[in-house]
């Protein structure tokens, strides 16, 4: 080979290597600038999952966006928004107030030991019964105002008593008997009173309630949801100095047990409440 084709060669062989590294240095631009694309992307499908969360985790609750809403109350209340709950015939002369809860345990083992006493006296006229009904086993008093931090089947179930008074006082005191039962009540851990399909089981077991549409539409709807929240704050601005459930009160004085850490019997409770009703 001669000097000049040995060369021309040469020359050859460095334009096909420039060529091949210009196209390499290309096939890596592309790469990077597909790396790139698909990294922004990412960011923004993150950033755009990220501000669906946080726009989800900051919408209201059920429970909050119905604390401007307006109040439908039920049939048989009276007062501001339905929470006035009297029941009994004119001729008392006094009024039993009762505070409960409707998860509260302690409220389910009065009402089983209790409550038919209660009934029976309201019956026969002895006294009117005035029903506060408080939340706060759901979470309602919390810090942080945090509506339903444990629950909100004390909320479901207020509200499913209001659409019971609706059909009737009668209804009302039945179907609040019949979700205090040993049969029925839940622990306080579970939250099975947020689950309409369970509160319109419980109402089944009600002769007036039993199948009853109207009852398990206004269930279904929620139509008593805003007055049940009405309710809870009755109880939790409560001027008898209440805190706690179940709480009885007379001629604005707490009555007392004369054991606070025994149970409520049928025998303490009249004791107690014939001593109010002479005072």
């Amino acid at each position: 080979m001669s000097k000049r084709n040995s060369q021309a060669a040469k020359t050859a062989a460095r334009e096909r290597l420039r060529i091949e590294r210009e196209r390499e240095a290309k096939r890596a631009k592309v790469r990077r600038q597909i790396i790139v694309a698909a990294s922004v992307v990412s960011v923004l499908a993150a950033a755009g999952g990220i501000g669906y969360a946080v726009v989800q985790a900051n919408k209201p609750s059920h429970w909050e966006s119905l604390t401007d809403a307006k109040v439908d109350a039920p049939a048989n209340t009276t007062g501001a928004n339905g929470t006035t709950v009297v029941i009994g015939k004119d001729s008392a002369k006094k009024t039993l107030k009762l505070y409960e809860d409707p998860r509260c345990p302690i409220c389910a083992s009065f009402e089983q030991a209790v409550g038919s006493t209660v009934d029976k006296d309201v019956a026969d006229g002895k006294y009117k019964l005035q029903f506060v009904g408080g939340t706060f086993l759901d979470g309602d008093q919390m810090k942080d105002n945090e509506i339903g931090a444990n629950g909100e089947g004390s909320k479901n179930a207020m509200s499913a008593l209001g659409a019971a008074l609706n059909v009737s006082p009668e209804a009302f005191l039945a179907y609040k008997s019949a979700l205090y039962s040993e049969k029925y009540h839940p622990l306080e851990s579970e939250d099975k009173f947020k689950d309409d399909g369970f509160l319109i089981e419980i109402a089944n077991s009600v002769p007036a309630l039993k199948n009853n549409a109207k009852f398990e539409n206004a269930v279904k709807k929620g139509t008593y949801d805003a007055w049940a929240l009405a309710m809870s704050k009755t109880f939790d601005t409560n001027k008898d100095g209440v805190t706690g459930t179940p709480s009885l009160v007379m001629d604005d004085k707490i009555l007392e047990k004369s054991d606070a850490n025994q149970p409520w019997t049928a025998d303490e409770f009249n004791k107690v409440v014939d001593a109010a009703l002479k005072g």
